[in-house]
């Protein structure tokens, strides 16, 4: 059986071939041209590093030959991030293959005051991978080797650079796949992963990286390698020193390995995608959902009738449930295909007998779920021909979730394209997107800090799973008491006492160390 349909509400649950037609995974249309840097942009300052000289590339090119790119044309696209909202104006990138290459590189910078941004297959949304200045740029790209894989434990150890998609296809002919997934898998990186602590699609399964992430290997400020790429699922011995560099977006020190625990890749996996004429009904199916579902339950995500305009006007994809003020995503994964459709179905039934859902579709094989799944997955992707993207990513009280929604849509009136919401539902995870012809400060003011302001009252956090980089650094305070920021701060100087790291990121800039 390939996929079945759930005729609207009242009517019985059919089988049938119905499935919306697929499209290839893009980029937005933007030139980088276009970007105004990020410096006049936000008007900030240079902090006092040195600047790039002849001397300095020709040692790179010695330790690199043949790895150093330079020239206008060549190193624009590693300066303008994938939304095409900033832009740095880096003259040099250095593309290491090993862990002693980046420790030669760091070294020599360090001593000679040279700022250095770290970056995986920047694909970051919040401005987090692309020069402010002149800084150095490092990618990992050439980094991108599998050191070993236990079919055992399930435990990878991989260089920093490896695409998060080869590395699932890699595992999945273990019979495992990797613990997160990710709308840009075919480009971001795990070391990036890593560093930015991602979230995306597989958080209510298997947890957050924090946890699945067993050992890494990163090489510091100063160039010393710091060796904690254990492959061992307990080890309690002194501080988990690896937590301080997850999530800390490279600005602590730059992750070149990573072991990781994998999951047995699922035997059964089937997707619904499911109509609701409410925000209270999408609330009402996750509850009945997750008592019904339970262990097998793996993904539940929700998405606005304004989200599935775009990604059918934009990306021409079809929706197999129209007019519906909301739509929810969910997917089960397990061991036995029998007894999971049976759990599904008796879901699907008690929520279409209840009036929780008007219309849906049910998919069981792979092209199918992948059809579904990029209805999802590609919001993104679709924003990007609007426009310019004012992109959030809030944490909130599950209740809570789409009333930013409605009260930003309020706010801004006319003055926006368009307000739309969707996200992680089961996690708590708005994403809240605000589009416009062009960039407007004056419609920034109205957004900011409004929305920061609105996710801490209700006991929310401003960065659910993209990070703080250049964008919302200055917008900390509103998830984190300021002493738990002037500590961040005594790491970053202690671990980095020059701040060459990804400068103007993550923290505001701490007294003496010059303003942005």
């Amino acid at each position: 059986m390939a996929s079945r349909v759930l005729w609207r509400r009242g009517a019985a649950w059919l089988r049938g071939g119905a499935e919306p037609p697929g499209a290839a995974r893009g980029r937005g249309s933007a030139g980088c041209r276009a970007v105004v840097p990020t410096c006049e942009r936000y008007a900030v300052k240079r902090l006092p590093f040195a600047r790039l000289e002849d001397g300095d590339v020709a040692f790179f090119e010695r330790l690199m030959p043949g790895r150093v790119v330079s020239g206008e044309e060549e190193v624009k696209p590693f300066n303008v991030d994938w939304l095409k909202s900033v832009r740095g104006c880096s003259q040099l990138v250095l593309k290491p293959q090993s862990t002693a290459e980046v420790s030669q590189i760091l070294r020599y910078c360090h001593e000679r005051n040279l700022a250095v941004n770290p970056q995986g297959g920047n694909t970051g949304l919040v401005g987090g991978s692309v020069p402010v200045f002149d800084e150095i740029i490092l990618s990992t790209a050439l980094m991108n080797q599998v050191i070993s894989f236990d079919k055992v434990s399930g435990i990878l150890v991989c260089q920093a650079g490896c695409v998060l998609e080869r590395l699932n296809e890699y595992v999945e002919e273990q019979g495992f796949i990797m613990p997160l997934d990710l709308g840009a898998k075919g480009s971001c990186h795990i070391g990036g992963n890593v560093a930015t602590n991602a979230g995306g699609l597989r958080l209510l399964r298997y947890g957050s990286l924090r946890g699945t992430v067993l050992g890494l290997e990163v090489v510091l400020a100063d160039g010393s390698a710091l060796d904690c790429l254990a492959s061992l699922r307990k080890d309690n011995t002194g501080y988990d020193l690896k937590q301080l560099f997850i999530g800390s977006e490279g600005t602590l020190g730059v992750i070149t390995a990573v072991s990781i625990l994998c999951p047995q890749k699922p035997k059964a996996v089937n997707v619904a995608f499911l109509g609701c004429q409410s925000f209270a009904k999408v609330l009402e199916t996750f509850t009945t959902c997750r008592a019904m579902l339970g262990e097998i339950l793996s993904a539940y995500e929700f998405m606005d009738e304004k989200c599935m305009e775009l990604v059918e006007k934009h990306l021409k994809l079809s929706s197999p449930v129209a007019d519906s003020p909301f739509y929810v995503l969910i997917e089960t994964s397990g061991s036995n295909s029998t007894h999971d459709e049976e759990k599904l179905n008796n879901f699907l039934e008690q929520a279409m007998a209840s009036g929780m859902v008007t219309d849906g579709t049910v998919a069981t094989d792979d092209k199918k779920i992948k059809v579904l799944w990029s209805l999802r997955e590609r919001i993104t992707e679709a924003l990007t021909h609007e426009g310019y993207v004012y992109k959030y990513d809030v944490s909130l009280p599950v209740g809570k979730l789409y009333d930013l929604v409605t009260d930003m849509r309020a706010r801004l009136g006319q003055s926006a394209k368009s307000v739309v919401g969707y996200g992680h539902l089961g996690d708590g995870n708005l994403h809240l997107n605000i589009t416009a012809e062009s960039y407007s400060h004056s419609l920034l003011d109205v957004i900011e800090p409004f929305v920061y302001e609105w996710t801490a009252r209700c006991s929310g956090s401003i960065s659910a799973e993209h990070g703080l980089g250049f964008k919302k650094k200055q917008f900390i305070h509103y998830s984190k008491p300021a002493e738990a920021v002037v500590l961040m701060q005594q790491f970053k100087a202690m671990l980095d006492p020059k701040g060459i790291l990804n400068p103007y990121k993550t923290l505001p800039s701490a007294p003496g160390r010059g303003a942005c």
